[in-house]
């Protein structure tokens, strides 16, 4: 082999930057279990939330303490955490949503709420034609608008030919070219929201947040590990943006205030409670503490008002500021506490009796490095109403002043306008603020009065983006209504912690097993393959940790079936170098003849590729865990791929070089698998008749019985509920039937004291106050089985030590159907890719007919084997998006083995010209046996381990995976071969 040092230079510096990456998840999950210890010390009654409480307080105090110093440079808590390894909701609990923004609305709105017949007509016709179609919602209005609108134009004035969109839709326009502005508007809307959101969420640095828009639906998906206050959170992103404009006091006017209470609070701090007090009184209030990292600071030896707050003081006219303070962001929880104690009110001055005291929208760096931010005084009234609201903004957009800064330029209507005119004549020469969600985007100073409803905003800093940011801001004066939560998976962090532990057992258990087994079978060799195989581990886990991918629990089967791919290149090649050793062509060559692409290099990289393009297409079409399954899992190729034939290829040549005797057997395994002669082909129709009776057998259930399909994929809600004991689930069903009125699906989830509810009570209203009373029937049916937990306890999220929701998910019927779609593109498309790469590769239609039809024969049978058990094994055995990529995964290894069996045939075909077709398929499968037989062992026993110690979540995942891997092994001797071989007799007697 060339170029070994370059191999080795690159595999030892790929190993320590692996490592290196690693070192901070080890280190930072360090720091997290001390934070643990120290909760559970301080917690009283094993209480969840103050165990939480105490554990951010822990982690706060330590975040920007120096947990590393390499000498060139340090790292802090904080530093850690942003380089560890991120972990799936799965595994770290959470929540994971998908918001639709309602496109009717928006349209509603743009019209000012037309009364308009036809109008309300084509979005009532829209809204039953969009429960049948997935189509956009606006292709769907404006096509049943052209349907029963016959002289009437979208650009009638008492439909979108308004005042307000004058500007972009002119009378008497044509249908399509408003359409497009609509399409532009809507499209204006939904980025709008996403960045209220990312706001809200990225304002106190949330650990590995994703927020991102999902193509041209409205839909808008979000996904929060780690996030324990579940009912919060789900405020948090449903509920409308409020903007509005606010007269401000400035520094000047309340430093007097400051110094005051800065002796106040010196008096009330000698009692150290008061700065517990503080922190909690905030609680309700701050993001932080929902999402479960605290911002706040928790030393009690600080003195004063002044020891976390930085007033800004004016000394004369010229420093005279909107900002009347800074802060360190992780005091700003205290700050509000402080500032909000009735002691410290009543301070204040009767012209600013009525202040709100607000955060600025972002931080900036300090010249030590901490994150500041500044502190605005709000001008704020007996009723608390602002002096304008957001809703009056027409439009907003970034532009560029005379001396070409970026600045944001914004429209008012009428009423906007006037009142715009008021306030900047009443504040010449003052301030005003903009706020959203109670942060101050922009607090500038009014030179002149502005009485043309058309203003600007700017700044000597502002830079293009946070012009852009702030016009998007403006622009959510207009937001049309709240997202609605269209699908939601909670986990509790005590069931992802379970999950932690599992896969972690599993995942350990697996790796010795097929290091025992390789050691068993091939001797010194294995041992090879063993040190390849933890490298590969290695290389996995430091390409995730390196590029912040994100670990779920299918993410872990898929990185456990890579364990059982890179141990299949290792046996191909093993089984090559066998063949050389027993035609005695000496171990040298038999090596060269291994490694080559004659050998096993040229089925293994074919029998990769068709599971690359699966995995593909899962990442394409999946969503969530099942991302993170398809990413492991192409992550997973690439590695086993370079560790099997180059890491292994070095050691076995430094033996072979050093005179080591290799045989690539032990005294157990010796003589297995050799000497084989089997006719095959003689045997296909009784494979063919035990296949179909199998087969029909299935269709007939699915068609009769039928088959569990999961919530993701009919619409519903799903509750996982743990008792404080073992529990029937006939007596709760019976007994929740007369709280839901429908009978519920009650069954067993793992042990008998947990249960797996669902529902589809009221799954067809909208609202999150249909949530809220759908989870408290829940409750009030099952409080007899609850014992005295109160209702908080019962809700999903924190640690629980007894009964309660452990997880659940809600999925409306109309992003099921959604769901189910892609996953029927993901499996057809898979398929079309397969057959045109083998087609493309072997250069002969039979070949890719074998494949595909055996691909559909195995894909039959498990959906078979799941109709026929489902109703009775004990575990869960629904059809979701996690059971089409098992099926996905299936597609993948059946091909595999497929490919390799079509591979050796080809090259026997080549080889032995004078032989029979049927003589040249029946030794290439007899050769090809051992192989076959000892990879399906091994990644069935992979998968029985996962199966048994893997947890409750992944059961129905790995049993669809055990019976498509056995059925896949089968299918590629006895269907796909056959079948290829049949095809090709017949294309032959066409010739």
């Amino acid at each position: 082999m060339q170029n070994k040092g370059l191999i080795k230079l690159f595999a030892i510096l790929f190993g320590l930057v692996s490592l290196y990456q690693l070192s901070f998840t080890f280190l930072a999950n360090k720091v997290e279990d001390n934070a643990v210890n120290y909760a559970e010390s301080k917690a009283t009654d094993n209480d969840a939330r103050q165990k939480a409480v105490f554990e951010r307080k822990y982690l706060d105090s330590v975040s920007n303490k120096e947990i590393i110093d390499i000498s060139v440079t340090t790292y802090t808590y904080n530093d850690l955490r942003e380089k560890e390894m991120n972990l799936g909701l799965d595994l770290k609990g959470g929540i994971n949503a998908i918001l639709q923004v309602s496109v009717k609305e928006v349209l509603k709105s743009l019209t000012n709420d037309s009364k308009n017949v036809v109008f309300n007509q084509a979005l009532a016709a829209a809204d039953e034609a969009q429960k049948d179609d997935n189509a956009n919602y606006l292709d769907l209005f404006f096509e049943e608008f052209e349907k029963i609108a016959g002289t009437t134009k979208l650009s009638d004035p008492s439909i979108f030919g308004t005042k307000a969109l004058s500007e972009k839709i002119t009378f008497n326009e044509a249908n399509a070219t408003v359409k497009e502005t609509l399409q532009e508007e809507i499209n204006s809307s939904i980025i709008t929201t996403l960045e209220v959101l990312r706001s809200r969420i990225d304002k106190f640095g949330v650990s590995s947040p994703k927020i991102q828009r999902i193509g041209n639906s409205g839909r808008i998906q979000i996904e929060l590990p780690g996030a324990k206050d579940i009912e919060r959170v789900t405020k948090l992103i449903t509920s409308k943006a409020e903007l509005q404009f606010w007269e401000v006091y400035t520094n000047a006017e309340v430093q007097n205030f400051f110094f005051s209470a800065n002796s106040k609070v010196a008096e009330l701090l000698k009692d150290t409670s008061v700065i517990e007090k503080a922190i909690d009184s905030t609680k309700k209030d701050d993001i932080d503490d929902l999402l479960g990292e605290t911002k706040d600071s928790t030393s009690v030896n600080q003195k004063n008002l002044f020891t976390y707050l930085f007033p800004n003081v004016a000394q004369s006219q010229q420093q005279m500021s909107s900002l009347v303070a800074q802060a360190k962001v992780i005091d700003t929880a205290t700050i509000n506490g402080l500032l909000n104690r009735k002691e410290v009110r009543a301070l204040l001055p009767k012209e600013i009796k009525y202040v709100k005291f607000l955060w600025d929208y972002k931080s900036n760096k300090g010249n030590d490095g901490t994150e500041l931010i500044g502190l605005y005084a709000i001008k704020g009234s007996r009723k608390g109403k602002a002096t304008i609201e957001g809703d009056v903004i027409l439009d907003a957009s970034q532009v560029f002043d005379q001396l070409n800064k970026p600045e944001v330029s914004m429209t008012m209507n009428s009423s906007g306008t006037k009142q715009w005119a008021k306030m900047t004549t009443d504040n010449q020469g003052k301030f005003v603020a903009v706020v959203l969600d109670n942060y101050v985007y922009t607090a500038p100073s009014v030179n002149t009065p502005i009485t043309g409803g058309r203003t600007s905003i700017s700044g000597g800093s502002m830079t293009i983006e946070e012009a852009e940011d702030i016009a998007t801001v403006l622009k959510a004066g207009k937001l049309p209504a709240a997202a609605r939560m269209i699908q939601a998976q909670i986990v509790g962090p005590s069931l992802g912690q379970e999950a932690i532990d599992a896969s972690f057992i599993s995942f350990g258990l697996a790796i010795l097993l097929v290091l025992l087994w390789m050691t068993l079978y091939y001797g010194k060799a294995g041992l090879y393959a063993d040190i390849a195989l933890v490298v590969n581990i290695l290389f996995i886990f430091g390409i995730l940790a390196s590029f912040g991918a994100v670990l779920t629990l299918p993410g872990i089967a898929g990185i456990i079936l890579t364990i059982g791919m890179s141990v299949d290149a290792n046996v191909i090649i093993f089984e090559r170098i066998k063949e050389g050793l027993f035609k005695k062509k000496g171990l040298s060559q038999s090596v060269e003849e291994g490694f080559s692409i004659k050998g096993a290099l040229s089925a293994i990289i074919d029998a990769n590729i068709t599971t690359l393009l699966t995995g593909i297409i899962l990442f394409v079409f999946g969503t969530g865990p099942i991302k993170g399954f398809a990413l492991t899992l192409m992550i997973g190729i690439g590695t086993s791929l370079f560790t099997a034939v180059f890491i292994t290829r070095i050691l076995i040549d430094k033996a072979v070089t050093n005179g080591s005797k290799l045989t690539f057997n032990t005294s157990i395994s010796k003589g297995w698998f050799q000497n084989i002669n089997m006719e095959f082909l003689r045997k296909r129709k009784i494979a063919y008749i035990i296949s179909g009776t199998i087969i029909i057998a299935g269709i007939v259930s699915i068609f009769s019985i039928g088959l569990k399909q999961g919530v993701d994929f009919k619409g519903g809600r799903s509750y996982v509920v743990r008792f404080d004991q073992p529990i029937s689930a006939t007596d709760v069903a019976g007994t929740l039937k007369s709280a839901f009125g429908t009978s519920p699906e009650v069954k067993t989830y793992g042990s008998d004291n947990q249960l797996k509810i669902t529902t589809v009570y009221k799954i067809d209203e909208e609202g999150q106050e249909v949530d809220d009373e759908v989870q408290k029937t829940l409750f009030t049916g099952l409080k007899s089985y609850l014992g005295n937990i109160t209702y908080e306890n019962f809700k999903p999220g924190f640690e629980k030590q007894g009964a309660g929701v452990m997880s659940s998910i809600k999925v409306e019927p109309s992003i099921a159907d959604d769901i189910k779609t892609s996953a029927l593109y993901a499996v057809f498309g898979s398929l079309l890719v397969v057959f045109l790469y083998i087609l493309l590769r072997f250069r002969k239609v039979s070949f890719s007919i074998g494949a595909v039809a055996a691909v559909f024969h195995d894909v039959l049978i498990v959906l078979g084997v799941f109709s026929i058990t489902y109703s009775f094994m004990p575990f869960d055995m629904e059809i979701g998006q996690s059971f089409i990529a098992a099926i996905l995964t299936v597609v993948g290894y059946s091909l595999n083995d497929t490919v390799v069996i079509f591979d050796r045939i080809r090259e026997f075909a080549d080889t032995h010209k004078g032989w029979k077709y049927s003589q040249v398929v029946d030794s290439a499968l007899s050769s090809t046996l051992g192989r076959t037989i000892n990879t399906s062992l091994t990644t069935l026993f992979v998968m029985v381990i996962i199966f048994l110690f893997g947890g409750d979540s992944i059961k129905g995942f790995m049993f669809a995976l055990i019976v498509g891997v056995a059925v896949g092994t089968y299918s590629s001797l006895f269907v796909a071969t056959p079948i290829m071989y049949d095809t090709s007799n017949k294309e032959e007697k066409k010739k």
